[in-house]
């Protein structure tokens, strides 16, 4: 009976022994804890990070080059400012046939939206459409440059991304009063700073 008593003294206290900290990490010794998941918002793309960005664009035969750019440093490009965003464009033709190429509108169609992604209140498109007929040559070397002044959005705005579109004519010959039209479109993100 006592050797049946010892045994179970026995196995109690290795069980015991088994739900303390380990001897080696000593009396002041703290365990590690396990890491919590933690959420962060991702970074918000900004093509004018830099300051200035040019992209190529294709619409059918025709290509676009168009220099975006700034006056205004982005670190000011707040949710209250007014924000000059401004754009020179040329194209040219492929193959190239002595046509001419003429820009006849451009408008730029924003999408504002939050930390979350989610969308706000923007504003009415920017438009600048041709006051000559059949529009403004824009055939290399001849560019068309233009400034929009995107208006201040709600307070907690983190983003606008622009739709640019460019509307074309490209003459059917040389001298002819005859034209395709093409509509060659670029999107911008552009981020914003936090408001001060």
């Amino acid at each position: 009976m006592r050797f049946a008593l010892a045994i179970v003294a026995i196995a109690t206290s290795a069980l015991l022994a088994g739900c303390s900290d380990a001897p080696w990490l000593g009396p002041n010794a703290t365990t590690t804890p396990t890491p919590t998941r933690t959420t962060t918002t991702p970074p918000v793309q900004n093509d004018l990070a830099a300051g200035s960005l040019t992209r190529t664009v294709q619409a059918g035969a025709v290509t676009l080059t168009i220099d975006y750019w700034s006056t205004l440093p982005m670190d000011q490009w707040t949710p209250d400012a007014a924000k000059p965003l401004s754009f020179a464009l040329h194209g040219t033709i492929e193959p190239a046939d002595g046509q001419k190429l003429y820009l006849s509108r451009v408008s730029a169609e924003p999408v504002v939206r939050d930390a979350n992604g989610e969308q706000l209140p923007g504003f009415e498109y920017l438009v600048d459409s041709a006051s000559v007929s059949p529009g403004y040559l824009i055939l290399d070397p001849y560019s068309f440059s233009q400034t929009f002044t995107l208006p201040p959005v709600d307070a907690a705005a983190t983003s606008i991304e622009l739709s640019m579109h460019f509307e074309l004519l490209q003459q059917s010959a040389p001298d002819s009063t005859d034209y395709a039209k093409q509509t060659a479109v670029d999107v911008l993100m552009i981020g914003l700073a936090p408001a001060e």
